[in-house]
């Protein structure tokens, strides 16, 4: 019997131990909620549940959205009640406006810090930077993981999408804020970029040497399309502006652009006009 309990125990060890290890990571640009994508048979009602059940399936253990407004905040906060958050809206620093919110399940990790910046030169009031055409936020969460007390930061933020400056300019600033905050903590930073490889602004954050692309490193890979598929189930490209970075305290173990779709009355629909991006990660 003592022999049985001990292996029991050390099966429940070992297994706790390897989860501890792994993160699952991801990021949403979730398409904000309005009349005309309700008219057009993609309203957020019918959207959110999907949403929801995509998050739980896939297991999320941290991710980041954007384009989510007060009112949809509290609907995921409703459906994902295993997740606290952390977040403002960008138009008034509180609720108005569009947040870029970081999730976290709160049965795995503690928040030890949380906050946020406008992108911008003016980083601590809303504002638009540079040529952006709208205000943009930066969020950003210090977590400590439950059983193993390792530290990590967790940055989630939305380029503007017409600013060609404001998008470089964030990319340094972001960069900047890092340094600034994290030290030698580990980093994850994710976001809809608005620009894909092959753009001077991710070239930026890819070659800082504090940050690399999860796309490039993974041992197991996943992605046969883009990131935006506007809302077309038949949308094909090769261009990624939704990305996941890690510093080097992460090895990248898999990764992923989820291409889940749902039905209605009128046929094959998709949750958002982007795709999810989901990475596991484990600690080195």
């Amino acid at each position: 019997m003592k022999k049985i309990i001990f292996f029991l125990f050390l099966v429940a060890t070992v297994a706790s131990e390897v989860q501890s290890q792994t993160i699952s990571v991801a990021t949403y640009n979730l398409r904000y909620q309005n009349d005309d994508d309700s008219i057009k048979g993609n309203a957020w009602s019918k959207r959110c549940p999907v949403i929801c059940g995509m998050v739980r399936f896939h297991d999320f253990d941290i991710w980041g959205a954007q384009e989510v407004l007060y009112s949809q905040l509290n609907d995921l906060q409703k459906g994902l009640n295993e997740y606290g958050y952390a977040g403002v809206g960008r138009d008034d620093g509180k609720t108005k406006g569009e947040y870029a919110p970081v999730f976290y399940k709160k049965d795995r990790f503690t928040c030890l810090q949380s906050g946020h910046f406008w992108l911008s030169p003016i980083t601590d009031k809303p504002n638009k930077g540079w040529d952006a055409a709208l205000p943009r936020i930066c969020t950003w969460v210090r977590l400590q993981e439950n059983g193993t007390n390792r530290i990590f930061w967790f940055f989630c933020l939305h380029f503007d999408h017409i600013g060609v400056t404001a998008r470089r300019e964030s990319a340094k600033l972001v960069l900047k804020k890092i340094n600034e905050l994290c030290a030698d903590e580990p980093v994850i930073l994710v976001g809809d970029f608005n620009v894909d490889q092959h753009d001077e602004s991710y070239t930026l954050l890819q070659t800082s040497g504090k940050l690399t692309d999860t796309y490039e490193t993974a041992k197991i890979r996943y992605a046969l399309t883009g990131t935006f598929n506007d809302f077309n189930p038949d949308e094909h490209s090769d261009s990624r502006i939704d990305h996941i970075f890690i510093s080097s305290g992460f090895d990248v173990i898999r990764y992923g652009i989820l291409t889940d779709t749902y039905r209605d009355e009128n046929g094959l629909r998709l949750p958002s006009d982007h795709f999810p991006v989901k990475v596991e990660i484990k600690w080195k």
